[in-house]
């Protein structure tokens, strides 16, 4: 076993408002100059919706990650040494400009300076590239909350193999919903960026698997944009260089949460530790279609294991790492509770960022559906009232097949198409309302709460710890981090003015919360 450590993220769409804090954060932060000003390392979408930069979910358009052929082996989809020779200078399968957005101000001074007039001044929107006024049309964070638009919800790639029933359903008045999805770069363990790149720029640290672009490497060759199927990487106009999300790695450093993580107003965000075994990497990546999630799953590995334990340490990871991977609330999300599931696991990149999805509203509908036109009139059903209690458990875990988004719809997005894995989680999260309801009201019988835990395959004790990690987590319970060992403390305190060239600090053990 060749095992590494990686940090892996959790984020709950359940408790995502959509304020765009995270998104402020790291844009203040990492990408407020010149020549990254359309760059979004953090942004938030509402789905359905087609996302930032438009369509991105679509690798026919845009050919990312990679695509598994009759050999068994798998390519980049769009780049690659030979597609990349071919294409090096010029590169169809780019995003334009206008796929993300012409960056814009407004003229503010015209609001301050303006004469005397009988109408309100207007600051007009001018482009950060040109200075010139634009119209603005689209944007990242664009469609907020327009769940039924046609220029946005309805161009939603994820609808491609709905029925037209299935889909005007979906849109009409009564049932029409939305949630918010926030993405940053997924730090995959099979990222299409680091094999795309030419120049070897990109690559992944070895420390915690953060994978980051060498500035002084980058030629500005850009098939790191069309390898990344999540179009998480970008080109930096004013310097010629790329650039991504590098997960806030000088404050991982020193022991502190990611900015979009940190600054988390609804606290959806998780941090932490995952062993894995890096000899099953390509095993896994070429999997069939409907064993690639939990192939991926299976391949991170237990951190109190004894064997493992044993492994790690002779590959040179450090105890405090192994103590993080051990309390590590990524882990428990995905191995031990099985409710988190990867964005998109059919791109194979084999992302670090898992999701718990959203259980959102169900719809009890009653009416004719005539061709593709269903008249149906949809009442929701609030599954923290009454009707938990009134309901048998088989018809509340069967409203799976009615919530606002078709199961199918959910599946492409968190499922790699699979409906019955999607299925599973959302009925573990309905269990989990149901028992905590008999907890806190009481208005839902013992044997009903005990036999709706059984039916998932969870305890009491798991449903609580479930209900403490999502509903009453502490700081570092969201974020376990793993205070740097003594070699990487060294080179920090090294490194500055203060004390360079002085390593006679005598301490062992660091800092909890690095130096």
């Amino acid at each position: 076993m060749d095992i590494r450590s990686q940090m892996s993220m959790v984020f709950h769409l359940d408790k995502c408002i959509g304020c765009h804090t995270c998104t402020v954060a790291c844009k203040n932060i990492w990408t407020d100059r010149e020549g990254a000003e359309y760059m979004w390392w953090n942004n938030v979408e509402t789905k359905p919706g087609t996302g930032y930069p438009t369509k991105w979910e679509d690798q026919e358009i845009y050919k990312g990650g990679w695509e598994k052929h009759s050999s068994g082996n798998i390519a980049l989809k769009g780049a690659g040494k030979r597609k990349g020779l071919l294409n090096i200078f010029y590169n169809p399968a780019l995003p334009t400009i206008d796929d993300y957005y012409e960056p814009f101000t407004y003229k503010y001074l015209d609001l301050i300076e303006s004469p005397q007039q009988d109408v309100q001044p207007v600051a007009r929107p001018v482009s950060l590239i040109t200075g010139k006024p634009i119209d603005i049309k689209m944007g990242p964070n664009w469609d907020d909350d327009l769940s039924g638009t046609p220029d946005f919800a309805r161009k939603d790639p994820n609808l491609a193999n709905l029925s037209a029933a299935e889909q005007e359903a979906m849109f009409q008045l009564e049932r029409m919903a939305f949630f918010y999805l926030p993405r940053i770069c997924n730090h995959c363990l099979n990222p299409a960026c680091v094999a795309s790149c030419p120049s070897g720029a990109i690559y992944k640290r070895g420390e915690d698997g953060v994978v980051l672009i060498d500035q002084s490497v980058c030629r500005g060759w850009r098939m790191c944009v069309t390898a990344c199927p999540y179009k998480k990487t970008y080109y930096n106009w004013s310097t010629g260089k790329s650039e991504k999300c590098l997960l806030c790695f000088p404050r991982i450093e020193v022991g502190e949460a990611p900015a979009c993580m940190h600054s988390c107003v609804g606290r959806i965000r998780y941090l932490g530790v995952m062993l894995y075994d890096a000899d099953k990497i390509e095993q896994v990546a070429s999997s069939d279609e409907k064993d690639l999630i939990q192939n991926q799953i299976d391949m991170y590995l237990d951190p109190h294991d004894p064997e493992v334990i044993a492994a790690a340490k002779a590959n040179g990871i450090a105890d405090s790492t192994l103590r993080a991977a051990q309390n590590s609330p990524i882990y428990k999300f995905v191995k031990e509770w099985k409710i988190a599931l990867p964005l998109h696991a059919e791109f194979r990149t084999l992302p670090n960022l898992f999701y718990v999805p959203p259980m959102l509203p169900v719809m009890a509908m009653v009416g004719e559906q005539k061709g593709d036109s269903p008249k149906l009139h949809s009442v929701a059903k609030n599954w923290d009232d009454k009707w938990l209690y009134d309901t048998s458990l088989d018809e509340i875990f069967g409203t799976i097949e009615n919530m606002r988004f078709p199961l199918k719809y959910m599946a492409n997005l968190f499922g790699a198409g699979n409906e019955d894995l999607l299925a599973d989680k959302l009925k573990k999260l309905m269990a989990i309302r149901i028992y905590r309801r008999h907890v806190t009201v009481g208005d839902i019988s013992a044997e009903k709460s005990a036999a709706a835990l059984a039916d998932v395959n969870l305890t009491a004790d798991e449903a609580e710890a479930i209900y403490k990690m999502t509903s009453l987590p502490k700081f570092n319970e969201r974020f376990v981090i793993p205070a740097a060992h003594r070699e990487q403390a060294l080179e920090m305190l090294e490194a500055t003015e203060e004390v360079k060239g002085n390593t006679g600090f005598g301490f062992t053990e660091p800092p909890v919360r690095g130096l």
